[in-house]
């Protein structure tokens, strides 16, 4: 074990408290349904986590009018009766160690309620009909209650979400000075994977990107064994995980002398993240900081080449609620932690976006990424 990985392994978080998460839940069906004895049915694992700190690959929450009710099968008795003792959430474990046992004991921590709510974004169509078929309660459809109650980390959740960009920070740090070495796109993306977990991630966010050249203009590429070449634009989408939480950054580098339509996508897309995240701030809509960014590319003449959004939230999952993109009105709110990753990209040439993940603050917003993003700490010059 490295001296990063030992470090990480001993590192001690700020506890993470999930203890009346259920009553916001609750209170948040009032508002939605009008209705005074709200329960839940909750399949998604991240939903399940934020509730009741249980991390285990498959269960079953009903969130009642009292407490709740976890599903599990055998292979997470022990583990689920251990999380949530830690978590102190109000919630019973029922094991069942067979499918029909599961499924008895879902009927029978529903028969007594009169309905349960649902999110129709966690249950498939498939789902939706067995659930159906097992219980006797009706189901009716609610608008999504725990992502929306996500959205605001508290520190214990921020704490792991910074640690996690360390890594990265650290990782990234570290292998840019291998992109003038004549490495593969792959090469950059194993030595990444590799040293974030070195420096505390315990894994990958999501599936790294490192794009070069006419790939670059791609932006989710996946890495392939194309070699670093003198002239193109690389770009790096980098994330960790630590404790279930992710982390999110881009850099773009341009190596050696490149073309001048780069340089200056470089320098458009620089000064409109500038202007995206100097719009962050709790109140302001999300829809406009996509705004400030895309006007801004737009009057530069690549418009048509800002082909996603300005950015997301991120969390428990690396894409969450709030979006920010045009057409979501909501305002942004204290404690939200989004990215602001503007970009542009010419067919044949390559592409450039730049990424930050922040914490919206009252005020504005704290960076938790800080790899050097200036043009001359990224124009590299290959070595001979």
């Amino acid at each position: 074990m490295t001296s990063g990985a030992k470090e990480a392994a001993h590192t001690l978080f700020s506890p993470l408290v999930v203890a009346g998460r259920d009553q916001l839940a609750r209170k948040e069906m009032q508002l939605l349904a009008n209705d005074v004895e709200c329960s839940l049915l909750v399949v998604d694992l991240n939903n399940i986590r934020w509730l009741t700190g249980f991390t285990g690959s498959a269960g079953t929450l009903i969130v009642r009018p009292d407490d709740m009710v976890l599903v599990v099968d055998g292979r997470y008795g022990d583990q689920a009766r251990e999380q949530l003792k830690n978590s102190q959430a109000s919630c019973t474990v029922i094991e069942g160690r067979s499918a029909l046992a599961l499924k008895d004991a879902l009927a029978s921590a529903t028969k007594s309620l009169k309905h349960i709510f649902y999110d129709a974004n966690e249950l498939t169509v498939g789902q939706l009909e067995a659930m159906k078929d097992q219980l006797s309660t009706e189901l009716r459809k609610i608008a999504p209650v725990i992502p929306k109650l996500r959205r605001c980390k508290t520190e214990p959740e921020i704490e792991r979400m910074q640690l996690a960009a360390l890594a990265t920070d650290k990782a990234l740090a570290e292998v840019v000075p291998m992109l003038s070495q004549g490495l593969t796109e792959r090469d950059i993306r194993d030595e990444l994977d590799y040293r974030m977990r070195r420096h505390g991630a315990e894994f990958t966010s999501y599936d790294t990107i490192v794009a070069s050249g006419p790939n670059a203009a791609r932006p989710h590429h996946r890495p392939v064994g194309r070699r670093i070449e003198i002239g193109d634009s690389v770009v790096i989408d980098v994330g960790g995980l630590v404790d279930g939480y992710h982390s999110d950054m881009t850099r773009t580098f341009l190596i050696g002398d490149v073309d001048p339509i780069l340089s200056e996508m470089h320098e458009v897309v620089s000064q409109s993240q500038l202007l995206g995240l100097a719009r962050v701030k709790a109140g302001v809509l999300a829809q406009d900081v996509d705004k400030a960014c895309r006007d801004f590319i737009a009057a530069a003449g690549y418009a048509t080449e800002f082909t996603h959004s300005t950015g997301h939230g991120v969390g428990l999952q690396i894409h969450e609620m709030p979006w920010v993109r045009s057409g979501f009105a909501e305002p942004l709110e204290v404690g939200e932690v989004v990215t602001v990753e503007p970009g542009v990209y010419r067919e044949g040439l390559g592409g450039v976006r730049i990424e930050d993940l922040v914490v919206v603050t009252q005020t504005g917003c704290r960076i938790l990424t800080s790899s050097k993003k200036d043009r001359q700490c990224l124009q590299l010059q290959p070595t001979t």
